[in-house]
């Protein structure tokens, strides 16, 4: 799909503690996994074919995020979106952390695949190309490799996959959709963020390729599938527009499928980034459908009413390291929306804008040591 999607993946994995310099351009910047989410990168093998009946065997990475303890836990396989050819070179490794972290708080092994032809297995074989013809079969290339990661995650002894969802962002919400629409056993429902394909935002912003193929295929799989979902699009979305994905999900309702459509207000400049721009609009929605499903674990961060501990501007008061406290005066400089945390070990993390206050204590937490909220807004929330 196009930059948006590398975006995406950079806004959903924010480090702990922002940058204090600049990196030169010769020089990598290390990976840091997120500890507390016990983040690792598997891999395993997956035998696909494209359009033209080409098959091949690939490695599939797959990160995977995790809750506390032995398990064996629910699944969660996540999947990620396509960037234009031109772009999809550099689609790195996807990191929906935000996501995850939400996730993982709801009780869920988080399995996120690479799929093929993209990061480490880009090149020449293309599994998902459709030339803006028939999309059944990227949907089954796609869908393929979520039934892989499946059997695959079989081999994990922490992970129940009996009692298993499906979710994805863009094409990644089409995949899911494709694989809902194949009723494979265990899965209980699927999550669809934004999910098509087909769409230029740049040359036809909201006027995607084809659409009539994704609504065709969509109807036409329906009737296949045994478990509910959730749509959730934002009215200015710049791939697919505001009615194209109404009348998909009209397709799959006519079709036999449940499926719930959560329509949002326009967010940002492009709403196709709904998934990472608008979490405090979106989280309730797939909260409630998670606990009609028996996942009701609170996992919504909630900012702690005023404590009267300091003042908000009383840097002597917080308690964080020597980078903490530098950094501290420029969490005041930004604006609302805005929250910082801190660890029960002097670190830190902060963030402004949506869903401020669960992403700064995720970026606080990442590392391994329990945080909490320090500030929310304009008030001071921690109580030593």
């Amino acid at each position: 799909m196009h930059k948006l999607v590398l975006a995406l993946a950079t806004a959903m994995c924010l480090l702990a503690v922002p940058a204090q310099g600049q990196e030169t351009a010769a020089k990598p910047v290390a990976e840091v996994l997120a500890q507390d989410l016990r983040e690792e990168v598997l891999r395993f093998e997956a035998t696909v074919k494209d359009m033209f009946g080409r098959q091949e065997t690939k490695p599939v990475p797959v990160t995977v995020y995790r809750p506390p303890g032995d398990g064996p836990f629910p699944l969660f396989v996540f999947n990620h979106g396509r960037a234009v050819e031109a772009k999809r070179a550099q689609q790195g490794r996807y990191r929906p952390e935000s996501v995850a972290r939400y996730l993982v708080a709801k009780g869920f092994v988080v399995l996120v695949p690479n799929r093929i032809g993209y990061w480490e297995t880009y090149g020449s074989f293309d599994p998902e190309f459709s030339g803006c013809r028939s999309i059944e079969p990227m949907s089954i290339a796609a869908s393929d490799q979520v039934l892989a990661t499946v059997a695959f995650a079989r081999s994990l002894p922490y992970v129940n996959t009996s009692r298993w969802l499906v979710g994805g962002v863009s094409v990644g919400g089409l995949t899911s959709v494709a694989t809902v629409g194949r009723a494979p056993e265990g899965l209980l429902g699927g999550i669809n963020f934004s999910g098509g394909t087909g769409g230029n935002p740049d040359n036809n912003p909201g006027k995607p390729c084809n659409p009539s193929a994704t609504t065709q295929y969509w109807g036409s799989i329906a009737k296949n599938a045994k478990v509910p979902m959730v749509w959730l699009y934002w009215e200015n979305d710049k791939f697919w527009g505001s009615s194209n994905p109404k009348a998909w999900h009209q397709a799959w309702r006519e079709g036999g499928a449940q499926a719930q459509f959560a329509g949002f207000d326009a967010v940002g400049d492009d709403g196709h980034g709904g998934i990472a721009l608008d979490m405090d609009h979106w989280l309730p929605v797939v909260d409630q459908f998670l606990q009609s499903l028996g996942f009701d674990a609170p996992a919504i961060v909630q900012a702690a009413p005023p404590s009267g501990f300091a003042a908000i501007t009383d840097l002597a008061a917080v308690p964080v390291n020597a980078a903490g406290k530098a950094a501290y005066p420029k969490f005041l400089e930004m604006a609302l929306p805005r929250a910082f945390a801190v660890s029960n070990k002097g670190g830190f993390g902060y963030a402004r804008g949506d869903y401020a206050a669960g992403r700064a204590l995720g970026n606080c937490q990442r590392y391994g040591n329990p945080c909490k909220l320090y500030a929310v807004g304009e008030d001071v929330v921690y109580k030593p």
